[in-house]
């Protein structure tokens, strides 16, 4: 089951890979410098939520790892 999981992962990251390379290739106009900026704020916004993502899961590992009780005091 897990290695079909990872295969089917690596498959759509082949498949992202092969349309982003796609789209690279395409011969047309430069991009203006307006193109850049909704460019780099869209790369700041999902690197945030990436970002929020993993400290979530983070917290809920931590959770249920049980380092967040209170200390004991022996």
């Amino acid at each position: 089951m897990r290695a079909l999981l990872i295969l089917l992962l690596l498959g759509m990251l082949a498949a992202v890979g092969y349309f982003a390379y796609s789209a690279i290739a395409i011969q047309g106009e430069p991009i203006p410098t307006e193109g850049y900026v909704a460019l780099a704020l869209a790369l700041g916004a999902g690197f945030s939520v990436v970002v929020g993502i993993g400290l979530m899961v983070l917290l809920f590992f931590s959770s249920r790892r049980g380092y967040d009780e209170p200390p004991h005091f022996r």
